[in-house]
């Protein structure tokens, strides 16, 4: 049975990345400009003033004050997908 992911924190770096550590011991930068460019919830967002006022809520999931989150599995997801890119020079 495999270990339920979950945010020990989250920290703002700059544009729509944020810095994000697991329990599972993964951890590192994501980018969530597509995910608040793709849902209509998250147009508060894109103002880059509000996107970096997020928290970790009592799941804990990375949430904001207008409603939107975007859950654990889903910024793992992303996380293990950023880090199987290839870095471009």
């Amino acid at each position: 049975m495999s270990e339920c992911a979950y945010l020990l924190n989250a920290e703002y770096r700059h544009g729509f990345k944020v810095f994000v550590r697991f329990n599972t011991g993964e951890a590192g930068e994501i980018d969530l400009a597509e995910t608040i460019s793709k849902y209509e919830a998250a147009a508060p967002l894109r103002d880059q003033e509000i996107f970096s006022k997020f928290y970790l809520d009592s799941w804990p999931t990375l949430a904001w004050n207008c409603g939107f989150d975007i859950a654990p599995e889903v910024l793992l997801n992303k996380l293990k997908a950023s880090q199987q890119q290839p870095v471009s020079e």
